[in-house]
């Protein structure tokens, strides 16, 4: 046998331990052992390595789990119930893989299951994280609000609508709930007052992807808030633009002459001549400037105490290169003869040049207030 086949034959009987989870069960990883051993029973009913795997490593995960269900109930750890479910959980599950596989079950004739005592179990496990949730409750405060929010929710994976877990759900997200109310001073400029609008609606709806109201911030118009009867926010969000200019134009203008010389053909290929080609270039730079800053703070609206109070400027430079000329084409460079191409444009619209120059302003805001926020939820 050469190199290659023994490398093959051993990496085959490699694969094939692991496959039958021999190494597992060697390991004491008990359920992964006997997990692999059904898996390979399906596919492969003699097989015998697989077979010798159940027959050993099935027993030792039953007792495994038994003691450590035993060793976790006799004690009182938090929570002790949702470990014997996930022990319990582990065997139903084991049990399901044996009983649906025809060679496993003749090696495991009656598998181990814990029905009876997995419904007990789960009604312990409710019944410890509700009342967890009733004693964070009682604390009074949106911090212990969330951790009860946290415990009803387990509860109800437990018992779907363990006694009044649903009511009491609702309660402590509502507690535990930061409310924002983002108010947005428009622009007192009828020509502008549509852009900032646009702008104050994007962030909104920045806010509101950012913090879903599965999470525990949510963010109100004045508007939402007075429909909602929030009277009583945690924060309120100010912004308004102000300091601001759009749309001043300066145009430049740069008169040149430039000319190019050529090598031209010639009969007598002895000699080199060469012809220069002239013409008067006329470039026209239009720019137009437009940019401000916005004013943002936020209150904490229990004390009126000011905890951001930023200036964020933002800019932005419309240009419009293009050029007319004189005399020979044969002159100008390939950029030049671009630039003749081009043509003296319209001016963009003001409204269009507002929210140019506030797409960097957005970027930072939201930046700003995400890393303010992102605290609470």
């Amino acid at each position: 046998m050469n190199k290659n086949n023994l490398f093959l034959v051993l990496l085959s009987v490699i694969i094939l331990s692991c496959a039958t989870g021999k190494k597992a069960l060697q390991k004491g990883n008990y359920f992964s052992a006997v997990t692999k051993a059904v898996e390979r029973l399906k596919s492969d009913p003699d097989n015998k390595k697989a077979s010798q795997v159940l027959k050993d490593g099935y027993p030792l995960a039953i007792d495994w789990s038994q003691e450590e269900m035993d060793l976790v109930l006799s004690s009182n750890p938090a929570f002790k119930w949702e470990t014997a479910i996930n022990l319990m959980t582990q065997v139903n599950r084991l049990s399901d893989l044996i009983r649906s596989t025809p060679a496993a079950r003749k090696i495991i004739l009656n598998p181990k299951s814990f029905p009876s005592e997995l419904n007990m179990a789960l009604e312990k496990a409710a019944e410890e994280r509700f009342n967890a949730g009733i004693n964070e409750m009682d604390q009074n405060t949106r911090e212990s609000a969330r951790a009860a929010f946290e415990h009803f929710y387990k509860t109800d994976q437990f018992i779907p609508g363990y006694k009044d877990v649903l009511e009491k759900l609702e309660t402590a997200k509502e507690i535990a709930t930061l409310k924002v109310i983002v108010e947005a001073v428009t622009v007192h400029t009828r020509k502008y007052k549509l852009s900032s609008e646009f702008f104050y609606n994007q962030v909104f709806e920045f806010l509101n992807n950012k913090y879903p109201n599965e999470g525990f911030v949510h963010f109100y118009s004045p508007q939402q808030a007075e429909n909602y009867n929030i009277e009583q926010p945690d924060f309120i969000v100010q912004m308004e633009f102000y300091d601001f200019s759009v749309g001043n134009l300066t145009r430049n203008e740069k008169e040149e002459i430039v000319k190019n010389r050529v090598e031209i053909n010639t009969r007598d290929t002895t000699k080199v001549e060469y012809k220069t080609y002239s013409a008067k270039l006329k470039t026209y730079t239009d720019e137009v400037v437009s940019g401000g800053r916005l004013s943002y703070k936020i209150i904490d609206f229990s004390n009126d105490n000011l905890l951001r109070d930023n200036l964020i400027p933002g800019s932005f430079t419309w240009i419009n290169d293009y050029a007319i000329f004189a005399g020979d084409i044969e002159a100008l460079n390939k950029n030049q003869f671009e630039l003749t191409k081009r043509k003296a444009l319209p001016l963009p619209p003001q409204q269009d040049l507002f929210i140019e120059f506030t797409k960097p302003i957005y970027e930072k805001l939201t930046s700003q207030l995400n890393s303010f926020f992102r605290k609470y939820r």
